[in-house]
């Protein structure tokens, strides 16, 4: 699981039948220091998260695909939650 910000919206006419459907969103993973990954990545959207949204992603085709009850999409990236808010401890 990651912590992840939503970035924009990706929109395609022609993609692989299995993703019809659903959601996709661009996200970049959030780095404990609040600063964001360079590198943008498509996830799809299981709870109807938006531009701005922190979200929770889980990074595993095979948990993906047992949640989207559908073994044959070819995904790795999911959006499973929104984060309201967190704390972060530091360790002694």
């Amino acid at each position: 699981m990651q912590i992840a910000i939503v970035t924009g919206e990706v929109v395609s006419t022609i993609k692989h039948c299995e993703f019809n459907g659903y959601k996709m969103l661009l996200v970049k993973n959030q780095k404990h220091d609040g600063s964001l990954d360079k590198l943008e990545y498509i996830s799809i959207d299981t709870v109807d998260a938006g531009i701005g949204d922190r979200v929770i992603i889980s990074k595993e085709g095979g948990g993906a695909r047992i949640l989207l009850e559908n073994d044959n999409i070819p995904i790795q990236a999911l959006i499973v939650g929104v984060v309201d808010d967190f704390d972060l401890v530091e360790s002694q």
